[in-house]
C-alpha cells in the first residue's frame, strides 16, 4: 500500500496535465496562456462534466489522499502546527474537488454558480497557502522532512504571490498554471516525503 500511496502526488500531476491539453486541444479558440484551466469544465462547454470529473475531481481526491496520508505519517510528537497545517492541505484538496463540483458560467462571471465557483478557488488556495506554510514552520529543523519544508514554504509563497499578483505580470493563464504547478509539485514531494 505504501509504494502506492508514494506515486499518487505524481498520479495527480498526470491525470491534471493531460486533461488540461486534452481538453483544451478539443476546445476551439482555447488558449492555455489567457485562459484558466477551470474554463474548460464551464457550464455549457462540450465535454465540461468530463473535464471536471477527470481534470479537477480526480486529482483533487487524490491530494486529498496524500494530505491524510501525510498527516497519518506525521511524528505523533510534531507540533500543533505541524497537524494543523496537514488539516488545512486536506481542506486545500477539498476545495480543487470543489472547483469541479461547482463549475465556471462563463455566460455570466457574476452569477451564483460562478460565485460558488470563486469560493471553492479561494478555498483551495488559501487553505494551501496556510497550511504548507504552517508544515513548513512545524518541521524547521527535522531532517527527515527537510525536503519537504523546503517545498512547502517555496509553493506557499509562490502560490500566494502567483494568485495575487501574477496577473500584473503575466498572462492570466500563466499565473494560474504556475499556481497549480507549485501545488502538483508540493504533492509529488509530500506524497514521498519521509518514506
Amino acid at each position: 500500500m505504501n509504494h502506492a500511496l508514494k506515486h499518487l502526488g505524481l498520479a495527480a500531476t498526470v491525470v491534471f496535465i493531460a486533461s488540461a491539453v486534452g481538453f483544451g486541444a478539443a476546445l476551439k479558440g482555447y488558449s492555455h496562456v489567457l485562459h484558466p484551466v477551470d474554463l474548460l469544465g464551464g457550464i455549457g462547454l462540450p465535454h465540461g462534466l468530463a473535464f471536471n470529473l477527470l481534470g479537477l475531481v480526480l486529482p483533487g481526491v487524490l491530494a486529498g489522499v496524500v494530505a491524510m496520508d501525510l498527516r497519518r505519517r506525521l511524528p505523533h510528537t510534531a507540533p500543533w502546527t505541524v497537524k494543523i497545517g496537514a488539516q488545512l492541505l486536506f481542506l486545500s484538496a477539498l476545495g480543487f474537488i470543489a472547483l469541479g463540483l461547482l463549475p465556471l458560467d462563463i455566460e455570466d462571471l457574476n452569477n451564483h454558480a460562478s460565485r460558488l465557483h470563486a469560493t471553492a478557488w479561494m478555498l483551495w488556495w488559501v487553505a494551501f497557502v496556510a497550511g504548507a506554510g504552517l508544515l513548513a514552520w512545524g518541521l524547521r529543523g527535522q531532517p527527515q522532512w527537510t525536503l519537504l519544508a523546503a517545498i512547502s514554504r517555496v509553493a506557499a509563497l509562490g502560490v500566494l504571490v502567483m494568485v495575487l499578483f501574477g496577473v500584473s505580470f503575466l498572462p492570466g493563464g500563466i499565473a494560474q498554471r504556475l499556481a497549480y504547478g507549485l501545488w502538483l509539485l508540493w504533492l509529488c514531494v509530500a506524497a514521498r516525503a519521509a518514506r
